[in-house]
């Protein structure tokens, strides 16, 4: 099993969050087998996206998340 993860949640007050979309304990993780891989996908998942508008940043937040064992 992968132990080193990222935690993405989204903002309070954010529109995907209404009951009808995602709601609001929407969360979703990624796994990775060391911290290092992790911790690129962290600084990767934060930059702006190559293929958005320029200015676009992604508007979830992220939280870098470790399983036990």
């Amino acid at each position: 099993m992968k132990r080193f993860g990222i935690r993405f949640t989204l903002p309070p007050g954010d529109p995907m969050r209404s009951p009808h979309l995602l709601g609001d304990d929407w969360e979703a993780h990624r796994w990775y087998e060391t911290a290092e891989e992790r911790d690129v996908a962290f600084t990767e998942l934060g930059h702006e996206h190559p293929y958005s508008r320029r200015g676009d940043v992604p508007n979830y937040r992220l939280a870098k998340v470790e399983r036990q064992g």
